[in-house]
């Protein structure tokens, strides 16, 4: 499976969360593009991190069945990657090599075993290329 982009967390938040209108306008063009031209992907943590924050941290939470729209309609049909050992292993590969956290080291992970280029996030410093992919922060100014 290969996707050109991997979305982290934060793009999907601000595509639901309409505070930042500028952000949220950016977010909203990339999930219907990536939606659109099925050329972007997500992976499972992308999916719990952001049900959690929108059921949870969100300013205004999502009541579950917003929630299980939103999972049905958004994430799951972007969501290719699973869990694996080869996962998991190449996470711990990359938070040695890269210093990153845990957590992004998986986000890192599952970009580069989608075989993505491009990782969509604001977490990482913006143009930052780890093995064959780039670090892209679509909310720069």
């Amino acid at each position: 499976m290969t996707a050109e982009a991997f979305i982290d967390t934060n793009v999907f938040i601000y595509h639901l969360d309409a505070t930042d209108k500028r952000k949220h306008r950016i977010a909203e063009g990339i999930v219907r593009d990536a939606l659109a031209s099925g050329n972007a992907c997500i992976s499972w943590q992308v999916v719990q991190e952001c049900l959690n924050a929108a059921l949870r941290k969100a300013a205004v939470p999502l009541k579950p069945e917003q929630a299980r729209s939103y999972l049905d309609v958004v994430l799951l049909p972007l969501s290719q990657m699973a869990p694996s050992a080869a996962v998991y292993h190449r996470a711990l590969e990359v938070q040695q090599r890269w210093r990153f956290s845990f957590f992004d080291s998986l986000i890192v992970a599952s970009a580069l075993a989608a075989g993505c280029r491009r990782l969509l996030t604001e977490d990482l410093q913006h143009g930052q290329r780890i093995e064959t992919l780039t670090v892209q922060n679509p909310f720069l100014e």
